[in-house]
């Protein structure tokens, strides 16, 4: 499965009038990914969620990708996982969610990009590229350290972290795939946010 260049994450607190609205906002703008990120629920009600986004993905034929949990990425049939650092095997999630599934990991060192690309990541998240408001603790990243990471891996590099619309033309040159966002698309008019991003990503 292509992966896509712009990759918007959801985030509980930006909830305009629903989950499944606010992602088919975000498709309809251009997000050709979608990754489902929840904390502080249960097991239960994060499965409900992904079943909503899940419904919205499919019939609009996007990836979904379910954040931190191989369990509930496999409860629902959901496209792929993403993994923070301690959040589980690259290696498990394969075996357990087979060879066609999308396995993301969050890397921001040498050691984690090398680690990721060698437990068979599809791709890499790293960051905070400009900061971030829904990650307390997000350090930035500078570009001459993102640009080496891109350089390091042997999968695609999504940058995240503050990126809108009006800043992601300053990552132009750093090697990386795609933008991974969450403010700067389900804050305000998503579907205008997601169709400015996607003309400047297109354009790095």
């Amino acid at each position: 499965m292509k992966l896509s260049k712009l990759y918007a994450i959801t985030d509980r607190r930006l909830i305009h009038s629903s989950l499944a609205e606010d992602i088919e906002a975000a498709i309809r703008g251009g997000a050709g990914m979608i990754q489902l990120r929840e904390k502080n629920i249960t097991r239960d009600e994060y499965i409900r969620a992904a079943e909503e986004a899940l419904e919205v993905c499919r019939r609009r034929g996007v990836p979904l990708i379910i954040n931190d949990s191989i369990e509930v990425c496999a409860a629902v049939g959901a496209d792929g996982v993403h993994l923070g650092q301690g959040d589980g095997d690259p290696k498990y999630a394969r075996r357990l969610l087979g060879s066609g599934a999308i396995i993301g990991v969050t890397a921001k060192t040498t050691e984690q990009v090398k680690a990721a690309c060698a437990a068979g990541a599809d791709y890499i998240g790293t960051g905070a590229v400009f900061g971030t408001s829904t990650k307390a603790d997000a350090l930035p990243m500078d570009g001459e350290t993102l640009t080496y990471l891109t350089s390091l891996s042997t999968v695609p590099v999504y940058a995240i972290g503050g990126i809108n619309a009006g800043n992601i033309n300053r990552l132009r040159g750093s090697g990386i795939y795609g933008a991974a966002v969450v403010s700067g698309i389900f804050a305000g008019d998503i579907e205008e946010n997601a169709r400015a991003l996607r003309k400047a990503v297109e354009e790095l």
